[in-house]
């Protein structure tokens, strides 16, 4: 029930051209560079069988209530991909004074304070499956993945093991997070000089 309000404010607060306000002195990051073009398919898909539906059905089907609600449905499946779309684009990733903020829509909302991050960097990897949150299991070394699209492109290792708020509950502790970030390489440069202006004797 969260999640679906949660895209349906996106989408009204996108409609309107009302992003959420950042920090003071802190920058968003996308991730749905490699999202879009499947929402879009789906969606130019779904606006082209709205019609081609509702001409079928008032020529197979006596009952116009049918028609009515298979219509319907069409239009609350497409309302409900744009909202999607929406609540990805208005909560991007953050970097900040707090830390590195990732999320994921309105689902996934996760803060790593710069005092647990050891090094950040820029690598794609492939993820066995399209689910948002994924634990794997190197070792003794546990990863937390929050990908898009079965990917991601950036690697945050962690000074010590940390338990993350996560949809279903906090994580067990993990040793690195991995994101997915459309411009990994700006990312990692800002998070790179946060961690440089905290390290010891940085102002110094």
């Amino acid at each position: 029930m969260a999640y679906e309000l949660g895209m349906w404010r996106s989408l009204g607060r996108w409609l309107l051209r009302r992003p959420v306000a950042l920090p003071t002195g802190a920058e968003a990051f996308g991730y749905t560079g490699v999202v879009t073009p499947i929402l879009g398919v789906f969606l130019a898909l779904s606006i082209v069988e709205i019609p081609v539906l509702d001409l079928i059905l008032r020529h197979t089907v006596p009952w116009d209530w049918v028609r009515r609600a298979a219509v319907a449905l069409g239009v609350w499946g497409v309302l409900w991909m744009l909202g999607l779309l929406a609540s990805l684009r208005l909560h991007p990733h953050v970097i900040g004074d707090a830390g590195l903020r990732i999320r994921n829509g309105t689902s996934i909302d996760v803060t790593v304070p710069w005092s647990a991050v050891a090094t950040v960097s820029a690598r794609y990897r492939s993820l066995p499956s399209s689910r948002a949150v994924q634990i794997e299991e190197n070792g003794q070394v546990v990863v937390l993945n929050l990908g898009a699209a079965s990917q991601t492109s950036v690697d945050v290792v962690l000074r010590e093991p940390l338990s993350l708020p996560l949809p279903k509950g906090p994580s067990g502790p993990v040793h690195e997070v991995r994101l997915y970030a459309d411009d990994p390489d700006a990312l990692v440069a800002r998070a790179c000089g946060q961690l440089a202006v905290r390290s010891p004797g940085a102002e110094g």
